[in-house]
């Protein structure tokens, strides 16, 4: 997944001084000190321990409940410092517990803290309902949001004004009694609901091993392919045979090379049937329960869809705005698709074969055809993309826009021993925040990408909260000597990632509410894809791309050739995002609850669009953890709409040079420091001089 871990239920919450407490065992919870005695207050990590956790939230909880009730009922007459400004303060140790658990139970977890997870999202739950539906804190909310006009705030005091009263009216709190109860239902068990379906995945991911015994199996695998293969079998119990899983550092190398059709149809079945394997571990009864809970809830809050209810806070509010655009870029998509249809069957025939196309042959013939046309594959590259040098490119490119730096600290406490740790300073030499890297597979860590944070930025009294972010993601591990080599794709979420990352580490807000990556989800992803417009420039390409064992830096024809294969396979690689992008809003628009076949809905779904039998929607409705387990709900589109705006951002970086220090500074100042302070769409017009357009866009996915 390329993207952020959301956890909504915490999103009210704040950072700051906590409470000193006991286990049930009589140590002192590391969770609950005042604070940590470790630098910058980093969680001691190797400290805590899964019987903490449990005791450390019911703490927090009940210690959030008091600060709540002080500012309910506050004789004074409510205002922005006596109301909002200490709202937005509270919860501090339950937003300190919070970002710890989820952060370590989705990058580190196990059964034990899964445990955890059922008996604290209820919890949650119901504390969140019991602050949105708190009428005598909503009053004074209201007070104050009605005369707004007259306060003299700061724009990104109204707009923290303005975001926590729609967080209450949807939250809510505007309901009569009965409805407040239903919607309390409703939260507690979408929010188990939700955590059970990413668990399924997860174990129905794990539970799958193509162990291979010949080596006739192997043939047509790059010998690295077949290094990791034989590391993971040992690892696995199987020493002296190959084994591949589901995490794509494995499945999507074997797709590829491997000629063994029926092996790559085993493969490839596996992948897109997790969680619709009629198991324990099967999701389209969780999918039918949480789709109509999602209408049930958008209807008591006054909206005819669940994607109006999300909308209504993005840059396209409402869903013909998703559609419309989505269908801009469709139609050419598909188009480009049945081209690369065409070319891949005729390159069958060509090679005597006797058979259609089938979904699991498009990667295998895809990568021929490159090598064929481009005379090009993932194999020539890979030298070059050593992870530690991708890394160090990423931290070049920050550095010459931003002026920052990236220190290794290997003395700073880690959640496990393979994250590398950084300071991170500004030009000044100021530390600006810490940043975790965390890049392997392991098995109780889920699959895909993304950002989050175990402490967000904020500037209390003056003073600026340092940020602790980490990125997360599941590349192939070092094979004896040699090190971890990434394929292109990789590097582009590694750099996709650090640009998440460098959104929470340059904000410069006031507020938990609106600061770093707490923008618009349509919005929230301009920062990550801007920052793979780099890694792909010849300049940056000639700092990081250097062969692993010789140094030497790549070679001019190799960058010649990935650009000249840009536009290579992207109709399938567009057509296959945007099908789970209509899916998401389909699931979405629906405005009635109904007993859902799961699976014939997705399949009129990808009829009514046209998706050719070829190509397989990138995430299944049983897998699809982003919109049933994740933050992006109706939001799954928003990789496109932001795409818009980065390939026009970059466009401003082409005209006025790469590296122009006037236009790196406005990007700083007004898309990476504002964070959700001003309207997302001003803010873009502040940085460009003027709207997006779409056009840089269809010519960079060569769809013109």
């Amino acid at each position: 997944m390329k993207g952020i871990a959301l956890f909504a239920v915490i999103s009210i919450l704040a950072l700051g001084l906590s409470f000193c407490g006991q286990s049930s065992r009589g140590r002192e919870n590391p969770l609950l000190v005042s604070s940590f005695n470790t630098p910058y207050e980093i969680p001691p990590f190797q400290e805590i321990k899964v019987e903490d956790y449990l005791p450390a939230f019911q703490q927090a909880i009940k210690e959030h409940k008091e600060e709540i009730d002080k500012i309910a009922n506050s004789p004074q007459e409510p205002n922005f410092q006596n109301t909002i400004e200490p709202f937005d303060r509270s919860g501090a140790l339950l937003r300190r517990v919070s970002a710890i658990f989820f952060g370590i139970l989705e990058a580190d977890g196990n059964d034990q803290m899964r445990e955890v997870a059922r008996k604290v999202m209820p919890m949650l739950s119901r504390h969140e309902d019991e602050i949105y539906m708190n009428e005598k804190l909503f009053a004074r909310i209201k007070a104050v949001y009605q005369k707004r006009d007259s306060l003299n705030l700061t724009p990104e005091q109204r707009t923290v004004l303005e975001k926590y009263y729609q967080d209450f009216v949807r939250g809510g709190a505007n309901l009569p009694p009965d409805k407040k109860e239903k919607l309390k239902k409703i939260n507690e068990e979408l929010s188990l609901l939700t955590l059970k379906f990413g668990e399924n995945v997860l174990k129905d991911k794990n539970r799958f091993l193509l162990v291979l015994e010949k080596e006739e199996d192997l043939v047509g695998l790059p010998e690295g392919v077949k290094k990791a293969a034989a590391q993971l079998a040992e690892r696995k119990g199987y020493k002296g045979k190959w084994a591949f899983s589901l995490d794509k550092p494995s499945f999507i190398p074997f797709l590829q090379y491997s000629p063994r059709r029926e092996l790559r149809k085993k493969v490839f079945l596996a992948y897109t049937h997790l969680g619709d394997n009629n198991n324990e571990y099967d999701n389209k009864e969780i999918v039918r329960k949480i789709v109509n809970l999602r209408i049930e809830k958008a209807h008591l809050l006054g909206y005819e869809t669940y994607a109006d209810y999300v909308l209504s806070e993005n840059m396209a509010k409402k869903p013909s705005e998703v559609y419309s655009l989505m269908e801009k870029v469709w139609k050419p998509a598909l188009a480009k698709a049945k081209e690369e249809r065409a070319m891949l069957q005729a390159l069958i025939e060509k090679e005597g074969g006797n058979f259609r196309l089938k979904p699991w042959d498009w990667w295998y013939y895809a990568e021929k055809v490159r090598r064929e046309k481009y005379a090009l594959d993932e194999e020539m590259l890979k030298p070059y993309f050593a992870l530690d040098n991708v890394r160090k490119g990423a931290f070049y490119v920050a550095e010459k826009l931003y002026g920052i730096k990236f220190v290794e600290r290997e003395d700073l406490p880690k959640y496990n021993p393979e994250v590398k740790a950084f300071e991170v300073r500004d030009k000044d030499g100021k530390v600006i925040g810490i940043y975790y890297a965390d890049y392997f597979p392991r098995p109780g860590k889920q699959s895909g990408a993304w950002m989050d944070a175990f402490r967000k930025e904020a500037i209390i009294d003056g003073k600026r909260v340092v940020p602790i972010v980490y990125n997360v993601t599941n590349f192939p591990r070092p094979v004896g000597n040699k090190p971890s080599l990434l394929t292109l794709e990789q590097v582009l979420t590694l750099f996709h990632e650090f640009g998440h990352a460098l959104h929470e580490l340059l904000s410069r807000c006031s507020y938990y509410r609106v600061s770093g990556t707490n923008v618009a989800l349509d919005f929230v992803e301009l920062p990550s894809q801007f920052m793979e417009n780099w890694a792909v420039e010849p300049a940056v390409m000639k700092y990081y791309a250097r062969h692993y064992k010789t140094a030497e830096p790549i070679p001019d024809e190799l960058i010649e050739k990935i650009h000249r294969s840009r536009h290579f396979n992207q109709g399938f690689a567009t057509t296959e995002y945007l099908a789970a992008a209509f899916l998401d809003m389909d699931w979405h628009t629906q405005e009635k609850p109904r007993d859902w076949d799961v699976n014939g809905f997705e399949k009129k779904a990808m009829e009514r669009i046209g998706l050719i039998p070829e190509i397989v929607v990138r995430y299944r409705s049983t897998y699809f953890r982003h919109i049933f387990s994740g933050g992006y709900a109706a939001g799954y589109y928003s990789y496109l709409w932001a795409e818009v705006l980065d390939a026009d951002a970059f466009q401003a970086f082409k005209e006025k040079g790469l590296w122009d220090r006037e236009t790196a500074e406005r990007f700083r100042k007004y898309i990476l420091e504002k964070g959700g302070s001003e309207d997302p769409m001003e803010l873009y017009v502040k940085f460009r001089g003027k709207p997006p357009s779409i056009e840089p866009l269809l010519e960079r996915r060569g769809l013109k």
